[in-house]
């Protein structure tokens, strides 16, 4: 019995690399990279001309300073320098171009998502253009406000326990355990918004607990290999001498390809468990649709 568990295991894992050949997960990624590339500056720039009606002017650069834990240090001078050259003269013209812009090229990239996500969890897109396009919509705004959540945890800092027990009451235990409180709680809407990616945008039927795994292997995958890519940027690389300018473009470009991979790794993880449960029922007698109209428990 446990070599046979052991074999299933082993035998879900060679089936996900076999897919990520043939579900074409390697130019799917570079293609969410690409719209990921075109949504992050509006979505910075949207971001950076709220902020400067928020109090606190060091926000917008603690958000920056959050945001270069993951991506590379050139990368992130190269959107340092962009977002000054662009917003600093009109601030309040671009938050509003900033909102057009970022749900414009948000919507393009989730509608990228929903038809990489499609691929790897081998559905047939057969909804109409409209509903797809609204999908989109809806999910980049949810998406975007959970992720906004996340940040903003991450910003308020650990020492935010501290701070605010200085001004209001608040029990001795949560100013002790905030340090981990905000970890769990950047962690848990990171997830929820892959998540619901998972649940809502390939054309398949399937609840959050069922995505759980997924989630968790695209999101602790995106954290390893944006360490990993950290210490390869730093100590190894050197675009500048092949790529000149272009350099921390294209060390921006290739982050986002490896975390368009971790999230359509999940993807695969999520599509081969399903057909798992879908052969464990025809082996045990049961159906998959007996199992889907089945009351929830």
């Amino acid at each position: 019995m446990q070599f046979a568990r052991r074999w299933a295991q082993w035998h879900l894992w060679l089936r996900i690399y076999k897919n990520i050949d043939e579900k074409h997960t390697w130019p799917m990624a570079a293609a969410l990279a690409f719209y990921s590339l075109l949504a992050l500056f509006p979505a910075l720039i949207l971001f950076s001309a709220a902020v400067a009606f928020l109090p606190g002017h060091t926000l917008f650069d603690q958000a920056l300073s959050a945001l270069a834990l993951f991506v590379p240090r050139d990368s992130m001078q190269m959107v340092t320098s962009v977002l000054t050259d662009v917003i600093t003269p009109h601030r309040s013209t671009y938050a509003s171009l900033g909102l057009i812009g970022t749900i414009y090229t948000a919507s393009n990239s989730v509608s990228a998502s929903i038809e990489a996500l499609n691929v790897a969890s081998g559905a047939t897109e057969d909804r109409p253009f409209w509903k797809t396009r609204l999908l989109s919509l809806l999910l980049a705004v949810l998406i975007g406000s959970l992720l906004i959540v996340a940040l903003t945890v991450m910003l308020l800092g650990p020492r935010f326990g501290d701070w605010l027990a200085a001004r209001i009451y608040v029990s001795g235990h949560f100013v002790w355990l905030w340090p981990v409180i905000h970890w769990a709680i950047a962690v848990s809407f990171t997830l929820l918004a892959i998540e619901i990616m998972y649940v809502f945008a390939p054309n398949v039927g399937r609840r959050f607990r069922e995505t759980l795994p997924g989630a968790t292997l695209a999101l602790s995958t995106w954290l390893a290999l944006s360490y990993l890519l950290g210490l390869y940027f730093r100590h190894f690389a050197d675009f500048h001498k092949t790529y000149g300018t272009l350099g921390a473009a294209i060390s921006l470009l290739i982050w986002l390809y490896w975390t368009g991979f971790a999230f359509l790794l999940g993807a695969e993880l999520n599509a081969e468990l399903a057909t798992q449960r879908r052969t464990l029922l025809a082996i045990g007698g049961r159906s998959p649709t007996d199992e889907m109209t089945k009351p929830a428990a």
